[in-house]
C-alpha cells in the first residue's frame, strides 16, 4: 500500500561502470503487477498500483553492477473497496497531492541462490526514504525477463497512516508488497 505505483523508471548509472554484458530491461506495465496486502480490523485486504514504469540494468553474471529506478503513481492504488480507495490518496495515508509518486532506487543486486536475487536500494514514500532489500526470483527467456518477489514493510516508517491511523488499532502496521514484473530487453 505504500508503494504508490512502483515502476522501474529511467535507469541511472550509479557509481561505476556497468558490465559490458549488462542489459537494459524496460518494464511491460500491462503484463506486470505491483500489489499490496494488509489487514483492517483483523480482516485481510489486498490492492494494487495501476501505474508504474521504469527500466532496470541487470546482468545475472555480474548483479552488483546493476541498478534500477522505479517510479509508482500513488493515486493509482486501488483495493476495489470504495471507502479504502477514497481514503488512500488523502493526507492521512499517501498524501498524493503533495507526494504524487513513490520511488524505489536499487543501487545493486546480489545473488542469493539459483535464479534468486536481492535488490538493495532505497524506497521513498511521502518524502521519507528507507533502505529496503527486495528478494526476488528471476527467469530470463530470450529478450523477456520475469521477476517475482515480495517484501514486508511497516507503513508508519513512511508516515502512511496519520492521526487515528498511526497505530495498529484499526489498520495493521505491516504491509506486504508483491512484485510480478515482466520486462523486455531494450536494444542497445
Amino acid at each position: 500500500m505504500m508503494l504508490r505505483s512502483l515502476g522501474f523508471a529511467s535507469a541511472l548509472l550509479i557509481g561505476g561502470a556497468v558490465s559490458a554484458h549488462a542489459a537494459t530491461w524496460t518494464i511491460d506495465a500491462p503484463k506486470s503487477h505491483l500489489g499490496f496486502t494488509g489487514s483492517q480490523s483483523g480482516t485481510p485486504f489486498s490492492g494494487e498500483f495501476g501505474k508504474f514504469s521504469g527500466t532496470i540494468v541487470f546482468d545475472p553474471a555480474n548483479p552488483t553492477a546493476g541498478h534500477a529506478d522505479v517510479t509508482i503513481a500513488i493515486a493509482s492504488a486501488k483495493t476495489g473497496d470504495q471507502q479504502k480507495d477514497g481514503a488512500m490518496p488523502g493526507s492521512d495515508w499517501f498524501a498524493a497531492d503533495k507526494f504524487p509518486t513513490a520511488e524505489f532506487k536499487a543501487t545493486s543486486f546480489k545473488t542469493t541462490g539459483q535464479g534468486a536475487y536481492e535488490a538493495d536500494g532505497t524506497l521513498t514514500i511521502r518524502g521519507i526514504s528507507k533502505a529496503v532489500a527486495l528478494p526476488f526470483t528471476l527467469t530470463i527467456s530470450g529478450d523477456r525477463a520475469t521477476a517475482k518477489g515480495k517484501v514486508q514493510l511497516v507503513r508508519t516508517d513512511y508516515g502512511v497512516g496519520q492521526g487515528a491511523w498511526s497505530s495498529a488499532q484499526y489498520v495493521a502496521l505491516d504491509v506486504t508488497v508483491t512484485v510480478d514484473i515482466v520486462a523486455d530487453k531494450t536494444a542497445p
